[in-house]
């Protein structure tokens, strides 16, 4: 049960990052905590929409809200997209070992060549 709830945390987080809006709304936040208002101003989308996608991204647990005085401001919580970069470093290791092999082929086919054509005397 508990693989399970992280996988379905994780869906969320890639869920949450597949759009382009919330991954500039989180690189936003990286400069501060700000309200609805400041991060809707460099789109062209209404603050109701930025708020939709701050639900999004509150569900995926990449950002709390919290409110001071009369502004609800939203902050970045980094530990959901640590916990996503280590699910795909697996896969860069993966691919890693997969290009090294695909090197040390395309060198001794290559070695193979010189030695064939007389190039390795």
């Amino acid at each position: 049960m508990v693989m399970k709830m992280a996988v379905d945390q994780l869906s969320n987080v890639f869920v949450a990052l597949a759009d382009p809006t919330r991954r500039a709304i989180l690189a936003r936040l990286m400069d501060g905590d700000v309200n609805v208002g400041q991060l809707a101003e460099p789109f062209a989308i209404s603050q109701p929409a930025v708020s939709k996608h701050l639900k999004i991204l509150e569900r995926a647990g990449l950002i709390s809200r919290r409110t001071a005085a009369t502004a609800r401001l939203s902050h970045l919580e980094a530990a959901p997209l640590r916990d996503a970069t280590e699910w795909m470093e697996r896969y860069r290791k993966y691919w890693d070992e997969g290009f090294t092999k695909l090197d040390s082929a395309l060198e001794d086919y290559l070695q193979a060549e010189k030695t064939s054509k007389g190039e390795d005397k």
